[in-house]
């Protein structure tokens, strides 16, 4: 038998238990961290050279030209972004990234602009990775295309479940696919630059070029397409900053070593697809990834090819765990903040923010139903978010190392980035507005006012129950309990004898309804009570409708006095198995429900346990 009170919510910020020295076995080692929080940034590759592609095609064979010139300028801000992202781990040990930045130097604003700029690129990130991954299956299976919501939504219950299981798991599942992803494009580097025409042009054979027929020229605007384009693959390298406190120790340490593994494995890719574009002079064609003809024309249209396609579709897909390894952090550190419910600041066993797996999932898996499962509807909304918490973190540092002495050098680098991003943001906003970058423009401000409107509401709430001041010593007040009956059995009496233990007067109630059923069982209750004589007095309660917890509440109110504490005692049955829960009426949550909603009574649900 247990006793569950229940009480006003408390509010108190939900602290985590001290980390035992064994939990340090559920966190994440450089390795291990980058093949949990990489995958964005890795998978990348396999969509950013084509953006840049797709774009200049627009100026014909002379605008691919410019491809690689195009990828060295991201390359240099990926070199910018990693050496300034090392800095932030350096700095704020405790993760939250640009939101930990902006909350210490630029206030609580800008720190909740970062904050929902990361939420928002943290959930399209998975529904576009989830959505890349299954379109590239259904490319080589074409069959499987008008099922692909379901196999997306399959996706994502996977990789939450990995997930669900602790951040460690999540990195072991996923080091395989990465190794196979990095080791191949690696490979496919390497070959290439030793041919001196492609092996292969099977992959677009029979394919139409997406090269414009009326070439335009080459200028500014262009080139700044293809960059803002281009810059998805920058995706994923605050991931590592924002989910510093799941690494071993020394935390910070571990964290800059995966930082600069990421930017040096990503940024040779990035150049080196670049260059094989160039010496092969590759044409984008309908129907076939730019990624694809460079596997095509590098290593040949057999066994190989196929494993650079398979390890793409797989790692595409399960890039969405950068998300579930960084967001779940964010959103407990805003918990703490009061600026989110206190239950995503909870972990479970093996470290797991449970909460904020489940919700990203949840949301993630919205995004997928409402897109239908199609990359190309949620692909101009992704990563405008990224570049704003990328401007507001590098403005952040540059306050930060204002008047450290020998920081100066520290700082024109978070100023050159904070520059570079910043126009960056306002590039691909710009370029991307029309095609659906407009609903982020106005999701990020709605959830600024969520978070705000969250605060506000734990605000009046602490003020309510005088958080942060010494309360007035407690003092015994009388004590009356009501327990709700409906007969005469085992769990009456042990509800009685419960609620004789907790005060000072008892008395049973019963609701008796105007049906001459419910009479008649009404009064053969009150004359077996009477032949019972348990000590405490049964209270008929009147009834004209069929309502059984507004009649509690009433009488509740009217014995509520002055000076006397009110508990209503509540008895219920815990069956022997789970299933046997469905044969429960849930009178007890009926009558809770009420007396919680409309008085100000202590609630106790008393549990019997049936073996």
């Amino acid at each position: 038998m247990t006793t569950q009170a229940t009480r006003p919510e408390d509010t108190s910020t939900a602290e985590e238990p001290p980390d035992p020295a064994d939990t340090e076995r559920h966190r994440l080692t450089a390795l291990t961290g980058l093949a949990a929080l990489s995958l964005d940034a890795m998978a990348s590759v396999a969509y950013g050279p084509e953006a840049i592609v797709l774009v200049l095609a627009a100026a014909g064979a002379h605008g691919l030209g410019l491809t690689l010139p195009v990828t060295l300028a991201i390359a240099a801000l990926l070199a910018v972004l990693v050496a300034s992202y090392r800095q932030v781990v350096a700095a704020f040990p405790d993760g939250g990234g640009s939101y930990a930045v902006a909350k210490k130097h630029l206030g609580t604003r800008t720190s909740l602009v970062a904050a929902a700029s990361l939420v928002l690129d943290y959930v399209l990130n998975v529904a576009v990775a989830v959505t890349a991954g299954v379109a590239a299956l259904t490319s080589a299976f074409p069959e499987l295309y008008g099922d692909r919501l379901w196999i997306c939504l399959a996706v994502l219950a996977v990789i939450t479940a990995v997930n669900l299981r602790g951040i460690v798991d999540s990195a072991r599942a996923f080091i395989a696919p990465t190794a196979v992803f990095v080791v191949s494009i690696l490979v496919l580097i390497g070959v290439g630059l030793f041919r001196d025409a492609p092996v292969s042009t099977q992959a677009a054979a029979g394919h139409a070029s997406a090269l414009a027929d009326d070439a335009t020229t080459v200028g500014a605007l262009l080139l700044l397409k293809a960059f803002a384009s281009g810059c998805s693959a920058l995706t994923g390298v605050e991931a590592i900053a924002n989910a510093v406190p799941q690494f071993r120790t020394p935390r910070a340490r571990r964290a800059q070593h995966a930082e600069v593994a990421l930017g040096a494995v990503l940024g040779v890719m990035l150049i080196g697809l670049s260059v094989l574009i160039a010496r092969f002079h590759l044409q984008p064609v309908a129907g076939v990834t730019v990624l694809a003809q460079l596997a095509d024309a590098s290593l040949g249209h057999n066994w190989a090819f196929y494993v650079v396609q398979f390890a793409t579709t797989i790692l595409l897909a399960v890039s969405a765990n950068t998300s579930f390894g960084g967001l779940p952090v964010l959103l407990g550190l805003l918990a703490r903040d009061n600026y989110l419910p206190h239950v995503f600041a909870l972990k479970a066993d093996r470290q797991v923010h449970r909460h904020g797996v489940l919700a990203l999932a949840g949301v993630s898996a919205a995004l997928l139903v409402l897109s239908g499962g199609d990359t190309n509807t949620l692909v101009p909304l992704f990563a405008i978010g990224v570049f704003v918490g990328f401007t507001i973190a590098q403005t952040g540092m540059v306050i930060h190392w204002r008047g450290v002495p020998g920081a100066l050098g520290k700082m024109l680098l978070n100023g050159a980035g904070a520059l570079l991003t910043g126009v960056s943001a306002i590039v691909v906003t710009a370029t991307k507005f029309h095609d659906g970058a407009w609903l982020i423009v106005i999701a990020l401000p709605l959830l600024v006012l969520a978070f705000r409107a969250v605060h506000r509401a734990y605000d009046r709430i602490g003020e309510r129950l005088g958080l942060g001041r010494v309360p007035q010593c407690p003092t015994h007040a009388r004590s009356l309990v009501i327990v709700p009956v409906s007969g005469i059995s085992r769990l009456t009496s042990e509800a009685l004898t419960a609620a004789n233990s907790l005060g000072d007067e008892v008395r049973a109630v019963t609701v008796v309804h105007a049906d001459p059923e419910d009479r008649a069982a009404s009064e053969a209750l009150v004359r077996d009570w009477a032949l019972w004589n348990p000590g405490v007095e049964l209270v008929p309660l009147p009834s004209e409708r069929r309502t059984l917890g507004r009649p509690v509440a009433a009488y509740v109110r009217e014995a509520a006095e002055p000076g006397t504490r009110v508990t209503v005692l509540v008895p219920e049955t815990e069956p022997g198995r789970a299933w046997q829960r469905l044969l429960q009426n849930q009178r007890g949550a009926v009558v809770a429900h009420a007396v919680r909603r409309d008085t100000d009574a202590v609630i106790c649900r008393l549990r019997f346990k049936l073996s």
